[in-house]
C-alpha cells in the first residue's frame, strides 16, 4: 500500500505538468492559426491583381520585407498587413526614451509597477505608429493608377481602421501567446510570419528540379547551405562569455553567509535581430518611396535625380551593400548599450556583494 501510494503521488505532478504543458501547446497552435487565418482575410476596396503587380515590382524594397514579417500579409493587403513592426518600433522608442527622459528612467526602477506604466505607454505609442503607417500606406496606394477602386476618405478611413485593429489585436495575441503559451508570443507571431513562406519556396525549388531549370546536386547543395547557416545562426545565438561571480562573506549572528561563486554570463549577440532590421528599414525606405512616385521616365531633374538615387540603393548594388553593413554594425554597438547597461550590472553587483576576481566593485567593473 504505501508503494502504491508512493507511485501515485510521484506520477501526478508528472502528470499535472504534462497537462499545464499540453494545454499551452494547444493555445499556441489554436492561436498561430488565427494568425494565419487573420493573414488571408483582405481589406476592401483594393483591386487584387494592380496589388501583385505593385508588390512584383516592389518585392526588393521595404515593401518586400515588411511582406516578409508580416507572412505574406501586406501583399495581400490583409487585416494583418502592418503585422507587429508597430509594436517592436514604439517598444525600442520606449527603451530610448527611458534613457533620454529622467521621470522615464525613475519609472523603470519602480519595479513591476513602472513596467505596467512602460508597457502602458508602449501601447500608445503602438497605436500612434500604427495609425501614421496605415495613413502613409492609403495615401501611396492611391497614388497608384487603378489600385484602388473606389478612392477617398472613406477607403482611407476604412483602411486606417482596420490595419490599426490588426496590429492591437496581434499585439494582444502576442501578451497571451507570453502568458498562456510557450514562450516569447512578439517573437513566435514573427518567426510564424517568415517560415509561412517556407513551403510555397520549397515547392518552387521542387518545381525547377522537376522540369530540370536545376540539378539535383544544386538542390541538395542549397538545402545543405541553408541547413549549415541555420545552426550557425543558432551556435552564436546561443554563443555567452560566463564571467566569474565571488560573493562576499557576511556574518548574521553566529552564521556566516556568502563566500560562494557563480558565472555572469554574457550572450554573445545582445542585440538580436534588430540591426538588421533598422539597417534594412532606414536604407530602403527613401528608395521605395522614391520608386513609388517615380515611376515611367522622369519627366524633369528632380525626378531624374530621385530614380537615380533609388537605382543606386536597390539591394545589390555596391552603395547599399556598403551603407547596409555600416548600418548593420552601427546600430549593433547603439542598440547593445542600450539593452545592456554595464553600471547598473555593477551597482547591482555591488549591492548583493558580489564582485569579480581582481577588479574592483563599482566603476571598474562596469569599465
Amino acid at each position: 500500500m504505501a508503494l502504491g501510494s508512493s507511485n501515485v503521488s510521484s506520477l501526478t505532478p508528472s502528470g499535472n505538468k504534462y497537462g499545464d504543458l499540453r494545454r499551452r501547446l494547444i493555445f499556441l497552435v489554436l492561436a498561430l492559426v488565427v494568425f494565419r487565418i487573420g493573414a488571408h482575410i483582405p481589406v476592401p476596396g483594393i483591386d487584387p491583381d494592380q496589388l501583385s503587380k505593385l508588390f512584383s515590382e516592389q518585392k526588393d524594397g521595404i515593401l518586400g520585407m515588411f511582406n516578409l514579417f508580416s507572412g505574406g500579409a501586406l501583399s495581400r493587403f490583409t487585416v494583418f498587413a502592418l503585422g507587429i513592426m508597430p509594436y517592436i518600433s514604439a517598444s525600442i522608442i520606449m527603451q530610448l526614451m527611458t534613457i533620454v527622459i529622467p521621470s522615464l528612467e525613475a519609472m523603470k526602477k519602480e519595479g513591476q509597477a513602472g513596467q505596467r506604466k512602460i508597457t502602458q505607454y508602449t501601447r500608445y505609442a503602438t497605436v500612434f505608429l500604427a495609425t501614421f503607417q496605415a495613413i502613409g500606406i492609403s495615401v501611396a496606394l492611391e497614388s497608384q493608377p487603378g489600385l484602388v477602386v473606389d478612392p477617398g476618405l472613406m477607403f482611407q478611413f476604412n483602411t486606417v481602421v482596420t490595419l490599426v485593429t490588426g496590429t492591437m489585436f496581434l499585439m494582444w495575441l502576442g501578451e497571451q501567446i507570453t502568458e498562456r503559451g510557450l514562450g516569447n508570443g512578439i517573437s513566435i507571431i514573427i518567426f510564424a510570419g517568415i517560415v509561412s513562406g517556407l513551403p510555397s519556396a520549397l515547392a518552387s525549388l521542387l518545381e525547377l528540379v522537376r522540369t530540370g531549370s536545376m540539378s539535383i546536386l544544386s538542390a541538395i547543395f542549397i538545402v545543405l547551405i541553408v541547413i549549415a547557416v541555420t545552426y550557425f545562426v543558432v551556435f552564436v545565438e546561443r554563443g555567452q562569455r560566463r564571467i566569474l561571480v565571488n560573493y562576499a562573506k557576511r556574518q548574521v549572528g553566529n552564521k556566516i553567509y556568502g563566500g560562494q561563486s557563480s558565472h555572469l554570463p554574457l550572450k554573445l549577440n545582445m542585440a538580436g535581430v534588430i540591426p538588421p532590421i533598422f539597417a534594412s528599414s532606414i536604407i530602403l525606405f527613401p528608395a521605395t518611396i522614391a520608386g513609388w512616385f517615380t515611376a515611367g521616365e522622369p519627366t524633369n531633374v528632380l525626378s531624374r535625380i530621385v530614380k537615380d538615387l533609388a537605382a543606386t540603393l536597390a539591394p545589390g548594388q555596391p552603395v547599399y551593400i556598403i551603407l547596409y553593413a555600416t548600418a548593420i554594425i552601427f546600430f549593433c554597438f547603439f542598440y547593445t548599450a542600450l539593452v545592456f547597461n554595464s553600471r547598473d550590472t555593477a551597482d547591482n553587483l555591488k549591492k548583493s556583494g558580489a564582485f569579480v576576481p581582481g577588479i574592483r566593485p563599482g566603476d571598474q567593473t562596469a569599465r
